[in-house]
């Protein structure tokens, strides 16, 4: 019988204990955690309303794919190309990229990226975004550069 890595231990997600975040104006609900992976992948669910969507940034660490569940979703890598329901969209790690809602309804996709760690970069915004209703874009930036999530205009 063949030996697998004793790393890494099957998880079950159960929605009642999902951490809800929220930062940028966007929902993230994580469904898998480096903590649940062994750092492996980030599993997430994240909602944006009608013309929202994170800024341009790139990521020094993490692969990222997304597969738009519902709403009208735009990518931008090299231009801006519509993705429907279904659709799937890859970003290898140090590609410019940004997502939005091009619709009037709320865009909800099932987003992954490996290693984990966009988690932790997540939630330290989330902290951010909480402390007023313009938080200081100074600190988003810094938090950022120590996740290797750098944005760009």
């Amino acid at each position: 019988m063949k030996e697998f890595p004793t790393d890494v231990m099957p998880y079950v997600s159960a929605k009642s204990t999902n951490a809800t975040l929220r930062a940028f104006g966007e929902e993230v609900v994580i469904l898998l955690s480096g903590a649940n992976t062994a750092g492996k992948l980030t599993m997430w669910v994240e909602t944006t309303p009608p013309g929202g969507g994170p800024p341009p940034h790139y990521h020094e660490n993490e692969d990222e794919w997304f597969f738009v569940l519902e709403g009208s979703a735009e990518f931008f890598l090299n231009g801006w190309t519509r993705v429907a329901p279904g659709g799937a969209v890859f970003v290898p790690k140090g590609t410019v990229h940004t997502f939005r809602n091009a619709g009037d309804s709320e865009l909800k996709m099932l987003i992954q990226a490996t290693p984990s760690g966009f988690e932790t970069f997540f939630a330290s915004c989330a902290e951010e975004f909480a402390r007023s209703s313009t938080p200081d874009m100074e600190r988003i930036l810094a938090i950022g550069a120590r996740h290797g999530i750098h944005f760009v205009s």
